[in-house]
């Protein structure tokens, strides 16, 4: 099975993540593009310009690849969200399980 893990990042990040899990084969594919995020954090309405990273890989890597971005990411408390991929295509589905160690 294969999932797509998200995470945002500010862009001092992107490249540091990106790298760590496509170097160590955790991840297939990243695709990473810009946006305004309004949360809460600490009781208080923030609102930035960060990264959003949509990371494709193998289910059983999610805990590893989970591991890795909190290894470098500057965040106290990093978005990392796990969506499972029920059906895809298959040839790209067959690429991902080549790639990812």
């Amino acid at each position: 099975m294969y999932c797509v893990v998200i995470t945002t990042c500010k862009k001092d990040d992107e490249k540091r993540i990106i790298d760590a899990l496509i170097s160590s084969r955790l991840a297939a594919c990243i695709n990473s593009w810009q946006v305004k995020s309004t949360y809460i954090w600490k009781g208080k309405v923030e609102e930035d310009e960060e990264y959003i990273l949509f990371i494709k890989t193998k289910k059983e890597k999610y805990k590893e690849v989970e591991e890795k971005i909190k290894s470098v990411h500057s965040y106290e408390v990093p978005e990392i969200i796990c969506f499972d991929i029920k059906e895809g295509n298959e040839s790209y589905l067959k690429w991902i399980g080549e790639v990812v160690k």
